[in-house]
Order: structure tokens, then C-alpha cells, then sequence
């Protein structure tokens, strides 16, 4: 028996393929352009259409209102704001530019994550003596950022792996 979609005529099947498209451009562009938010907005105005942060942290110009989909999802957004409180930037930072930004053996804990939001989750690993802080993101596969932490909380070393969501397991 064929789909409905097969015994829809041509235009329609193109119609929706168009809006398909169209929808998949616009998620993939800065998603503060479908929730509002706009350079020079006040705080309040931010949080009433976004909600309450993750978390507030200071930042050098102001202050950083984080929105992070950490521990499932595979996002964190920063909301920075001046010090009049009105919106300076907004950006999604679990992107590979922004990693580059960790400097080993300079940066520690709170400065990654003012930066990045906090992890998706902290483990322990074998022959290493720190935290090894974990963030979920998407370069169009699955993927780990891991962020090796010494005993004094200094960064490390920094990894990236793929996420194996549906591998099956190996036991």
C-alpha cells in the first residue's frame, strides 16, 4: 500500500521538502534570532523570554547569564551582559572555536566553566589525579569535549571523542 505522502502530488511533496529545508536552515543559524534576543536588551526583557539562566556568573564586562542543555542536550548559550545589564552578546559556545580558547596549565575549573556552562557530568578516571569534566555537543555527529583537571584544578589537557549513542553494547 503507498504512503499519503506518495499519492500527493508532486507540488506538495516539493512544498514540504522546501519547509523542511527552510526549518533546518533557520535551527541551524544563532537561535536568539527565533527567541528575540537582541543586542542591547535589557536583562529582564531576556529572562522573561528565555526563562531563568542555569546559572549567572561575572564575566570582565559584566555579567553572563548561561543557558545550558547540558546534561542531555548538546548546547550551552551565553548571555553576556554589560555592565548597564542590557544584552552585549549571545552566543552558543560548545563549538570548536571555543575550546580552542582553554589554555592548558593557565586556565582552571571556574574559568571553563564561566566559559562553557557547567559539564554535562565530573568523573573520576584511573591514573589521573583530578576531575575530567564532561560536555555533550554536536559538529553534525554525537560528541564528547573532555576536560582534565590536576588536583588544583588547573586544566591539563583537553580531548575530544565521538559519542557512540546507539553503538551496541561490549560487554
Amino acid at each position: 500500500m503507498p504512503s499519503l505522502l506518495t499519492q500527493r502530488p508532486l507540488r506538495l511533496r516539493s512544498t514540504l521538502l522546501l519547509g523542511a529545508v527552510v526549518l533546518a536552515a533557520g535551527c541551524a543559524g544563532m537561535p536568539w534570532a527565533w527567541q528575540g534576543v537582541a543586542v542591547g536588551m535589557p536583562r529582564a526583557t531576556v529572562v522573561d523570554r528565555l526563562g531563568p539562566p542555569t546559572r549567572s556568573v561575572t564575566w570582565a564586562g559584566g555579567e553572563r547569564l548561561q543557558y545550558s542543555l547540558q546534561p542531555a542536550g548538546q548546547a550551552a548559550f551565553m548571555v553576556d551582559l554589560d555592565a548597564a545589564g542590557n544584552v552585549a552578546a549571545a552566543r552558543q559556545v560548545l563549538v570548536p572555536a571555543e575550546f580552542a580558547r582553554i589554555t592548558e596549565g593557565q586556565w582552571r575549573r571556574a574559568d571553563v566553566e564561566r566559559e562553557l556552562g557547567p559539564p554535562a557530568r565530573v568523573d573520576s578516571v584511573a591514573h589521573w589525579p583530578g576531575d575530567v569534566l564532561t560536555y555533550r555537543w554536536s559538529d553534525g555527529s554525537d560528541m564528547f569535549f573532555w576536560v582534565y583537571l590536576d588536583a588544583d584544578q588547573v586544566v591539563r589537557r583537553t580531548q575530544q571523542g565521538m559519542e557512540f549513542v546507539n553503538a551496541p553494547d561490549r560487554e
